[in-house]
C-alpha cells in the first residue's frame, strides 16, 4: 500500500511529489472509467497503477492489480492486452521469487503472442526459469538480449545483461558477471533511472561480496554523478547512505561518518525527515562502536531540536498521507465497480429472463397461431371438398325421372344414351372431387357432358355452344372443378326452360392478360322474371345452391389467392342473364 511509517526501525522509502501526481492521475482515470462503466478503461487504469507499484518495487501489489486487469481483458476478449498483462504478471511474480507461477504465465504469454518476436521472448523467459543447467539459461537470456538490441529496447537489454550476470555468478565467472552488470547499467541509465539504481545496487553488492571495495565505491560515486540522482535530493541522500555502508563494510568508519553527516545535512536542508532519521541512526551506531557517546548525544539533541521545523517543511510526509488516501480511494472505487457490476449482472439476468420469456411466449403464440392456421386451412379444405362433392339433388332426381320416362315410353335407346352420359358425368364428378383444381380439358369434358344431358332433357327449349380461346393450353392449365356447372344449371332451369320459344346458351373461355375469363350468357327470361315464377321450395333450393358456389369461390381465394370474381346480372339489352367469372392464372 501507499503507506509509510517509522515502525521498529524499519523505515520505508519516502516518496516524492511525482508519485503523488501519478497516483492522482491513476485515480482520476479509474474514477472516470468506473463512472462510465468502461471496463476497458478500468483495466487500463489497473495496469497503470500496477506499473507504478512495479517501479516502486512493490511487486506484490503490482501483481494484484495486473490480475484484476487480466480478468477484465478476458471478459472483453482483448487478446493483445491479455498477452501484455500476462507477461507483466510473470515479471512481478519472478521479482517475488514465485518461480512456478512465473514460468506458467510466461508460457501462457507465449501461447497468446501474435508475432514471432514476443513469442520467442516469452518462451525464452519460461526456459530461463525452468532450464536445469546454467548453459541453457544463458542461451535463453542471450536470445532475448539479441532481440532487445535488434529492437533497440535498452531497458529489456539491461534486464537481459543483469540476468546473464546472475548466471555468470552461478558459474563462478566473476569477470563476465562484472562485464554484464556494467553493460546492464550503461543501457539502463539513459532511459530507466529506477532500473539503473537497482542494477547499480546489484553491482556494488557484487563488488562487496567479492571484497572489491574500491570498485564498489567507484561504482556508487559514479551513480552519484548522474543527473537523475543529482536533481533528486531525496535519492541523493539514499545513495550517499549506501556509499557510507560500503565504507563501513570496508572498515573505514571515519569516511562513513563524514558521508553520513553530509547525508544528514542535505536531509535537514531539503526537508527529508525519514532520511535524516536514518542518517542519525547510522551515525549513532558508529559513535557507539567508537565510544563517542558525547557526539551521539549531541547529534540526537540537534535532530530533536530541528525535528519540528523539519517535519513542517517535509513535503514527503504530506505526500504519504495523500498517497494513503489515494489507496483508500482506489479501494472505494473498486467496491463501487463491484456494486455496479452486480447491479448490471442482476439487470441483465432480469432482462435476459424477460427476453427469454417473451421469446417463449412469442414462440408459443406463433405455434398456437400456426396450429390454428393449419386447422383453419384444413377445415376450409374439408368444407371445400364437401361443397365440391355436392351436386344439386334436383338435377339428379330429374335425371332419374328422365331415364324412367324414356323406359316407360319404350325408348330404350334414349334411355341407354342418357344413362350412359349421366353415369359418365357422375364418375367424372366423383373422380375429381378429391382435387381442388383439375386440368382444363377435364373440366370442359364434364361441362360438355352436363350440357348434353340437359339438352337431351329439354331438347325443344334451347341450343348451346362452347367457345375456347386458342391461347389456353387445355392440358397444362388447371381450373376449379365444376365451378361453372351451377351457373349453367341456373341458366337452363330458371331462365331458358320458361321461354315459349327455343333459347340459346353460350359458354366462352377467354384469356385476358394473366386471367381466365369465363362467360355464361343466355337469352332466358332473366333474373327478376325468374324470381316471380319460383315457388317457395324452389327459392330455398336455388338460394342454397348459389350460396354453396359463392362459398367455394371464397374458400378458393382464401386458400390459393386466385382472386376469383363472379358477376351475375341481367342483360342491358334484351332478356337473359350474363355471368362473368375471372380466375387469376399466375
Amino acid at each position: 500500500m501507499f503507506i509509510f511509517s517509522l515502525a521498529a526501525g524499519n523505515i520505508c522509502l519516502a516518496q516524492d511529489s511525482t508519485r503523488v501526481n501519478k497516483a492522482s492521475k491513476s485515480v482520476s482515470r479509474l474514477k472516470k472509467a468506473v463512472d462510465n462503466n468502461d471496463n476497458k478503461g478500468v483495466a487500463d487504469s489497473y495496469v497503470g497503477i500496477a506499473n507504478d507499484y512495479y517501479n516502486q518495487g512493490n511487486y506484490a501489489r503490482s501483481e494484484e492489480f495486473l490480475i484484476k486487469a487480466r480478468n477484465l481483458y478476458k471478459d472483453l476478449n482483448d487478446k493483445k492486452n491479455l498477452e501484455i498483462v500476462t507477461r507483466k504478471i510473470a515479471q512481478s511474480q519472478e521479482k517475488q521469487k514465485k518461480i512456478a507461477p512465473a514460468i506458467s504465465n510466461y508460457s501462457m504469454a507465449a501461447e497468446m503472442s501474435f508475432d514471432e518476436k514476443s513469442r520467442t521472448v516469452n518462451s525464452n523467459d519460461a526456459a530461463r526459469l525452468s532450464a536445469p543447467s546454467a548453459e541453457r539459461k544463458a542461451d535463453a537470456i542471450q536470445s532475448n538480449i539479441n532481440i532487445s538490441l535488434k529492437e533497440k529496447d535498452k531497458s529489456a537489454a539491461a534486464e537481459g545483461y543483469s540476468q546473464m550476470a546472475e548466471v555468470n555468478i552461478q558459474q563462478n565467472n566473476i569477470p563476465k558477471a562484472e562485464e554484464n552488470l556494467n553493460n546492464a547499467y550503461v543501457f539502463s541509465k539513459k532511459e530507466a533511472p529506477q532500473q539503473a539504481l537497482e542494477i547499480n545496487r546489484k553491482l556494488t553488492d557484487f563488488y562487496v561480496e567479492n571484497r572489491k571495495f574500491d570498485k564498489a565505491i567507484e561504482a556508487k560515486k559514479e551513480v552519484l554523478k548522474e543527473d537523475f540522482v543529482k536533481e533528486n535530493s531525496q535519492e541523493k541522500v539514499n545513495q550517499i547512505q549506501e556509499l557510507a555502508d560500503i565504507y563501513i563494510k570496508k572498515n573505514d568508519p571515519e569516511e562513513a561518518i563524514t558521508l553520513l553527516k553530509n547525508a544528514y545535512g542535505i536531509a535537514l536542508d531539503k526537508g527529508h525527515t525519514l532520511e535524516a532519521q536514518k542518517s542519525v541512526k547510522k551515525l549513532d551506531s558508529l559513535y557507539n562502536i567508537s565510544g563517542s557517546t558525547d557526539a551521539s548525544v549531541t547529534l540526537y539533541r540537534d535532530f530533536l531540536g530541528k525535528l519540528p521545523d523539519l517535519v513542517s517543511k517535509d513535503r514527503s510526509l504530506v505526500d504519504n498521507k495523500i498517497l494513503e488516501d489515494t489507496e483508500q480511494r482506489i479501494s472505494q472505487l473498486e467496491k463501487e465497480k463491484q456494486l455496479k457490476d452486480e447491479l448490471i449482472r442482476k439487470k441483465n439476468v432480469f432482462n435476459y429472463s424477460l427476453i427469454g420469456a417473451l421469446i417463449l411466449l412469442t414462440g408459443l403464440v406463433f405455434l398456437i397461431f400456426r396450429t390454428l392456421k393449419k386447422v383453419q386451412i384444413k377445415n376450409k379444405k374439408i368444407a371445400l371438398q364437401s361443397l365440391r362433392r355436392e351436386m344439386n339433388p334436383h338435377f339428379i332426381f330429374n335425371s332419374l325421372n328422365s331415364v324412367n320416362h324414356f323406359i316407360a315410353t319404350n325408348n330404350e335407346l334414349e334411355a341407354n344414351q342418357y344413362l350412359t352420359r349421366f353415369s359418365k358425368l357422375m364418375r367424372g364428378v366423383m373422380e375429381n372431387s378429391a382435387e381442388d383444381f383439375i386440368p382444363f380439358q377435364q373440366e370442359l369434358d364434364l361441362l360438355q357432358n352436363y350440357l348434353a344431358l340437359e339438352k337431351t332433357r329439354f331438347a325443344d327449349k334451347f341450343d348451346y355452344e362452347i367457345n375456347t380461346d386458342d391461347n389456353l393450353n387445355a392440358h397444362s392449365l388447371k381450373v376449379p372443378g365444376m365451378l361453372v356447372q351451377p351457373f349453367l344449371e341456373n341458366a337452363v332451369w330458371h331462365g331458358l326452360r320458361y321461354r315459349t320459344e327455343k333459347g340459346f346458351l353460350k359458354l366462352s373461355f377467354e384469356k385476358e392478360n394473366a386471367q381466365l375469363k369465363i362467360t355464361i350468357e343466355d337469352n332466358g327470361i332473366g333474373i327478376e322474371e325468374s324470381k316471380k315464377q319460383k315457388t317457395q321450395h324452389q327459392k330455398t333450393r336455388e338460394g342454397r345452391g348459389m350460396k354453396n358456389t359463392l362459398e367455394r369461390i371464397k374458400l378458393l381465394n382464401d386458400l390459393y389467392k386466385k382472386d376469383i370474381t363472379c358477376s351475375i346480372k341481367d342483360k342491358e339489352h334484351g332478356s337473359g342473364v350474363v355471368v362473368t367469372i375471372t380466375i387469376n392464372l399466375t
